[in-house]
């Protein structure tokens, strides 16, 4: 794996120029370096700086998750809204290229082979919002763990010097320490226990009609079949599957096609593993149905970006294939944190132990209860932040998805009258 922590080194020079740069080089040589004056070259220069900032952001990340001055922040809470915040700056600078008329500069998007770079990338759009859905099934299956977390530590606080814990308070804690662990199951090793309410993420629950479903090949349900876009996903849908098809395809355009895109082949391939990689990432962290990391993930290191997300990929697949995450339900590290704790507490309360306890194992009890609230809080506010950024990027998706399928019929439209006349 790379070396991604380089203070005061221009990030990825080992990596030389862009694709965009050489382009730019090679027009500039024909006509004599007027190629910026064209609507063409500012495209470029836009494209390029957008690519600068994707990678500054995925560097940021991967600084922040080794670099930490608390530790490993790797899929953290914390970690993962950073991510999430880097994908919404992505998809608003992203459709501000794609979608921008001024000067009369926008290009004809419908044409080849740009027509197939977007509808592929729509397509791709489509397909995460059912992640999206599936990512908010898990934050409701984590705020499930939290109220067994929550009975545990209510039982075991309060205890002391004058009110050292009785059987009882053992007793309860220990049921509710061992529903959590069964719930910790993989779905694959026990019955999944999750309580697949169509929730919306508009809170009142209410659904219009910009939000129906879509299926999976892009078109509306039938009538029959109508859904909203924020039900919670089928008992038959599996994110391994859903990540292989978003990934499915997923290649750098060739020098022709950048050419011929005016370097929008680029932004749009760029957008596309930006929305690959966070995806994965998300199934990753939060328990999914039919979790699975082992989707092909391969990018061209002549892009910007390309190192640090490549870095961060393998840097999560080394965490999955150890010892104590192999059979996790997710790899976010709160949850980690839930299951040592609870273990760890599970082996210290023996209700069949003599009461009261001895002051020395008081003492460690309490010191778990303390570790256990702290997760607790920090899941108690990170969750609720989780899942606003998810609806925002969902909705998001829909919004850009609508106006990119507008331009694109519109567009179509000024073709056929171009022809016409």
């Amino acid at each position: 794996m790379p070396a991604m922590d380089c203070p005061g080194s221009a990030p990825f020079a080992s990596f030389g120029r862009s694709i965009l740069s050489l382009r730019r080089e090679q027009v500039n040589s024909v006509d004599g370096g007027h190629h910026h004056d064209s609507p063409g070259g500012s495209y470029d220069l836009e494209i390029e700086a957008f690519q600068k900032h994707v990678a500054d952001i995925f560097l940021d990340l991967a600084s922040s998750s080794s670099s930490s001055s608390s530790g490993d922040e790797l899929l953290s809470l914390p970690w993962l809204r950073e991510l999430l915040d880097g994908l919404l700056v992505c998809q608003d600078e992203f459709r501000g290229i794609l979608f921008d008329c001024r000067d009369g500069r926008q290009v004809h998007l419908s044409r080849p082979p740009l027509d197939r770079f977007l509808s592929d990338f729509f397509e791709r759009s489509v397909k995460a919002l059912d992640v999206c859905n599936a990512v908010r099934d898990g934050v409701d299956q984590m705020r499930q763990w939290r109220q067994h977390l929550e009975i545990a530590i209510a039982a075991l606080r309060g205890s002391g010097v004058n009110r050292p814990l009785g059987k009882g308070q053992i007793l309860r804690a220990c049921k509710a320490l061992n529903d959590l662990t069964i719930l910790f199951l993989d779905e694959k090793e026990a019955p999944c226990i999750l309580n697949l309410r169509n929730r919306s993420f508009s809170r009142g629950g209410k659904e219009t009609p910009q939000h129906r479903r879509v299926g999976s090949a892009g078109s509306a349900s039938s009538a029959g079949h109508s859904r909203s876009f924020s039900w919670s996903v089928s008992r038959s849908w599996s994110a391994a599957r859903q990540l292989q098809a978003i990934g499915n395809n997923l290649n750098a355009p060739r020098g022709n096609e950048v050419a011929a895109t005016n370097g929008l082949a680029v932004l749009v391939f760029t957008m596309s593993s930006v929305l690959f990689f966070v995806m994965w990432a998300l199934v990753a962290a939060i328990p999914c149905q039919d979790r699975g990391l082992q989707t092909h993930f391969s990018l061209p290191k002549n892009f910007p970006w390309a190192a640090s997300i490549t870095a961060l990929h393998e840097k999560i697949v080394e965490e999955s294939k150890k010892k104590d995450r192999r059979n996790s339900c997710g790899l976010l590290k709160e949850i980690l944190v839930m299951e040592k704790c609870s273990r760890q507490l599970l082996e210290l309360l023996d209700p069949e132990a003599e009461f009261p306890l001895t002051e020395e194992k008081e003492r460690e009890v309490q010191q778990g209860v303390g570790e256990l609230t702290e997760v607790c809080d920090a899941l108690k506010e990170g969750l609720n932040t989780l899942e606003r950024q998810v609806r925002d990027i969902f909705l998001r998706i829909v919004s850009s998805r609508t106006e990119g399928l507008d331009c694109l019929s519109k567009s179509h439209h000024c073709e056929e009258i171009d022809m016409e006349i």
